[in-house]
């Protein structure tokens, strides 16, 4: 399966500054080894960054690749998707992008995904525990978190999720919890591809205000 984001979108303010953030050909790669284990890589095409000083008026911007992603999911139970399934997704990421777009060096993590179908509706929870690349590039720090989602089926081409995801991260220069609220909605012309269109929304002052994507899947 081929997915990737199309375009994102992320603006984040605060009293000194404004961020907005583009990423532009987000792609993920996944390729299964056997009936329950796949192999993902992921990689960020292209990322531009612009901050405004709303002091100063003063704006930076750079536009840069972004680092490659490498990851093993291992589904435990129902890797159809029936029922109730859990999977161990253990993922690495190589500092290949460039700065600024790019966090400065490897990271790593396990996200545990697990839903459960109840027909007319499924519910997902993703926990994860990631060494996350400390916010000057140097080194790692503890952070935790999941994403706590429902999703329905409109039609029997269009569905639909509202989730909500909260992240503490323990990074040395300011420890944070982000929290966001999202709703996506998703539309399969056919049986092996779907066109995607998401918001999520910040819930406190650390998490950004807005972010609006539009992807594309397709399975081969």
């Amino acid at each position: 399966m081929f997915e990737i984001g199309l375009a994102d979108w992320t603006l984040d303010r605060n009293p000194g500054s404004r961020t907005d953030a583009w990423t532009f050909g987000d792609a993920l790669l996944r390729t299964g080894l056997t009936p329950s284990l796949e192999i993902q890589v992921g990689w960020t095409m292209l990322g531009h960054v612009r901050e405004r000083d709303r002091s100063t008026g003063e704006v930076n911007s750079r536009t840069r690749t972004g680092d490659v992603t490498l990851a093993l999911r291992q589904n435990l139970n129902n890797p159809d998707g029936s029922g109730l399934s859990v999977a161990l997704m253990p993922y690495a990421t190589l500092p290949l992008g460039g700065g600024g777009i790019g966090a400065g060096d490897w990271g790593a993590g396990l996200i545990v995904p697990a839903s459960f179908d109840l027909g007319a509706l499924s519910l997902g929870l993703t926990p994860h525990v990631d060494a996350a690349v400390d916010g000057d590039g140097d080194g790692r720090h503890l952070a935790y978190g999941s994403v706590v989602g429902v999703g329905f089926n409109l039609s029997g081409d269009v569905s639909m999720a509202a989730e909500v995801s909260l992240t503490r991260d323990r990074d040395p220069g300011g420890r944070t919890t982000e929290a966001l609220a999202g709703l996506s909605a998703g539309w399969q012309p056919d049986a092996n591809s779907q066109w995607d269109v998401g918001v999520n929304a910040g819930l406190n002052r650390n998490s950004p205000d807005i972010e609006l994507y539009f992807g594309f899947a397709r399975r081969f």
